[in-house]
C-alpha cells in the first residue's frame, strides 16, 4: 500500500490525481480523499453479460443541488461522479473505500478497481440506507482511494471506461 509521501510524489511527478480541491486536505496517511462533483438518479434498467456485447448502461438523470450546493437525497440508489481525474501508472492499482462519515450517516459507496493504466474521472454507486435520507454538499469528500503497487503490468486497462469524462490525451 502506498503512503502519503509516495502518493504525493506520484501526484507531483506523474499526475496520479488531478482536479482535486486541496492536496493537503485530501492527501491522507494511506490514501487520497476523492470528492463529489455530481449526483445522478437512475431512470431505467441496465443489462450485464459475459462478453459485454449485450451490455446496457442504465439511464440516469442529473440531479440539481439547491442554491447552497446541497444534494438532498432520499433513501435509494444513485450514481455519483467525482471531481478528480485519476491517471494510473502501469504498476499501480487502487481501491476506494467509503469515508467513515458517510457510513455513520447511513450511506455506502459501491466501487470497482482502478486498474493499472486506467485514466478517467470515475463514478460509483451511492446507496442511501438511512430511511431519513442524507444531504451531501458538492465537493464533499466521500471516498478514499487506496493505492497499491502491483508490479508493472504488460497491458494496462483498455476497457469501455478508459478516458471517461476527460478529453483524449
Amino acid at each position: 500500500m502506498l503512503n502519503d509521501q509516495e502518493i504525493r510524489r506520484l501526484i507531483e511527478e506523474q499526475q496520479l490525481v488531478t482536479g482535486y480541491i486541496d492536496l493537503d486536505t485530501q492527501l491522507q496517511p494511506s490514501g487520497f480523499d476523492i470528492s463529489l462533483e455530481s449526483v445522478e438518479a437512475f431512470r431505467g434498467g441496465g443489462a450485464v453479460d459475459y462478453s459485454n456485447k449485450e451490455r446496457v448502461l442504465a439511464e440516469t438523470e442529473p440531479l440539481l443541488p439547491d442554491d447552497a450546493g446541497w444534494f438532498n437525497l432520499a433513501q435509494g440508489c444513485y450514481k455519483v461522479v467525482y471531481n478528480e481525474t485519476v491517471r494510473m501508472p502501469l504498476n499501480v492499482a487502487a481501491l476506494a473505500r467509503t469515508r467513515s462519515t458517510l457510513l455513520r450517516n447511513g450511506a455506502t459507496l459501491g466501487t470497482a478497481v482502478w486498474d493499472p493504466g486506467y485514466q478517467g474521472r470515475s463514478s460509483s454507486l451511492l446507496v442511501v440506507h438511512n430511511p431519513h435520507g442524507i444531504r451531501l454538499k458538492r465537493d464533499a469528500r466521500i471516498a478514499q482511494l487506496i493505492f497499491f503497487y502491483t508490479g508493472r503490468v504488460e497491458k494496462g486497462y483498455s476497457g469501455a471506461y478508459q478516458n471517461e469524462r476527460i478529453s483524449r490525451p
